[in-house]
């Protein structure tokens, strides 16, 4: 079911946050006829003067740095993901009768594309550009979108009923929709994040499972066997549940069999993908990356060739376990994608020993023991920066983990490395927080990771 969206003229519209989705949103409903104001934490010296000359001209209202008087006029609030909806004024203006939805929602509502829709606590980006690689491999016209950088919003207004939208969801995104409704969707694992936000680990598998809520038995969710918590949402699905695991075979789903990546199809039969020395992702992380996709593909009707044939070549993402060169015999790699704990074990799973590890920023209201009993056999220095981390020194020491140093920016950390650093040694950007102290986003992270490691050379 979809509401009748494009009756917007008139309505009073209020976009929270003007990042990505926010500027795309207040587009889309601008050309819809709806009058459009937007809120922003930022000072109007903080926002682009070219971006605000330009909503002005058509007719949309500024709040930057204040909120509106009245939160009461508007029919809408369209939230950013980064917005929470417990802010009092959003509240407020939910508690008078306005609808309080997200940028995935109305792109949902107005666009006539069909959706693959992948979440989970880590692995999204890399999955999803997997399959968006897979799905335009395969002829169809697709757009990779959400998440991952790309507004879904500004693809969906174009999109035909024949397009195919693979969107990377984040829990933000998921918990503002209501009417959401993917062909297929997927959840690749669920460990703590976010959980300043969610508060509970209840509360963050609700907004993740949301990816499912309007699917019916037409449908399919693809989910991790192996991560049992995140399994059992499943229970709840009406979809058709396709299980994947990288460590037990399977009557259905997608699997290892004798080192080849396999799926059992509906009627039972083995379906040969490729083999798993075949991929060039590393790490048991991407193997279930790797699945996940090999089965949303399949069962959005790809054929096992194409698969087959993206999974060999397909080389990973940007700021993910990212290969940045070798210097002295030393290989430094770009994680900055790892925000939390999670992420940031996996790289170094991954990499698997004579590790230097740089550290933290903004902690998220996550807890570190986890990640330094990780250390012992892979970690021989961790060099930490940023607001929180302290937290990270303080697990440290609990444990026993005593080879750490501070350093105040990312040049230092990254000269730093280079000195400590010996030739087999692998110099790892990967904070476990998210970048909100010191950076914009973890892309700008990672970009003066690598720019640092660039002027090593020099």
């Amino acid at each position: 079911m979809k509401t009748n969206i494009e009756n917007m003229k008139n309505k009073k519209v209020l976009v929270v946050g003007f990042g990505k989705s926010g500027i795309a949103a207040a587009q889309a409903m601008l050309k819809l006829g709806a009058e459009v104001s937007i809120q922003d934490s930022k000072k109007e010296n903080d926002v682009d003067a070219n971006l605000i000359t330009y909503f002005r001209g058509r007719g949309a209202t500024f709040f930057l740095n204040t909120i509106p008087p009245d939160v009461g006029v508007y029919d809408m609030l369209i939230l950013s993901p980064g917005v929470s909806p417990e802010l009092a004024f959003i509240q407020e203006a939910e508690s008078k009768g306005a609808e309080i939805i997200g940028e995935l929602e109305i792109a949902y509502r107005i666009g006539r594309g069909n959706y693959i829709a992948i979440t989970g606590t880590n692995g999204k980006t890399t999955t999803t550009s997997l399959v968006g690689e897979i799905f335009k491999k395969s002829g169809r016209k697709t757009y990779v979108v959400g998440n991952i950088g790309v507004a879904v919003i500004s693809a969906s207004a174009d999109a035909d009923a024949t397009d195919w939208l693979v969107t990377e969801t984040s829990s933000f995104q998921l918990e503002t929709t209501r009417y959401f409704k993917p062909a297929v969707s997927a959840i690749l694992n669920l460990t703590p994040d976010h959980l300043n936000r969610h508060h509970t680990m209840q509360a963050y598998g609700a907004a993740k499972a949301k990816i499912f809520a309007n699917q019916r038995e037409d449908g399919y969710l693809v989910i991790n066997y192996d991560d049992k918590e995140c399994f059992k949402l499943s229970s709840a699905c009406k979809a058709k549940v396709v299980p994947f695991s990288s460590n037990e075979e399977l009557p259905f789903g997608a699997f290892v069999k004798d080192g080849r990546i396999v799926i059992a199809d509906e009627k039972k039969e083995i379906v040969d993908i490729c083999g798993v020395d075949e991929l060039k992702i590393i790490g048991v992380h991407n193997l279930q990356n790797a699945l996940a996709a090999a089965a949303i593909s399949y069962f959005a009707g790809i054929d096992r060739e194409t698969i087959a044939e993206v999974l060999r070549t397909f080389a990973g993402v940007e700021h993910r376990i990212e290969y940045c060169g070798e210097i002295n015999g030393v290989k430094y790699y770009n994680d900055s994608k790892g925000t939390n704990t999670d992420a940031s074990i996996t790289a170094l799973k991954a990499l698997e020993k004579n590790i230097i590890i740089i550290a933290g920023g903004d902690a998220k209201g996550q807890e570190f023991d986890g990640f330094i009993k990780e250390f012992p056999g892979r970690v021989k220095e961790m060099i930490l920066l940023g607001r929180d981390a302290h937290l990270i020194q303080e697990a440290a020491d609990r444990l026993g983990f005593e080879n750490y140093i501070y350093c105040k920016d990312m040049v230092e950390c990254v000269n730093k490395a280079y000195e400590i650093a010996e030739p087999g040694d692998s110099v790892l950007l990967s904070p476990a927080c998210a970048s909100w102290d010191m950076y914009d986003n973890f892309e700008q992270r990672g970009d003066h990771f690598k720019e640092c490691v660039g002027r090593l050379v020099r």
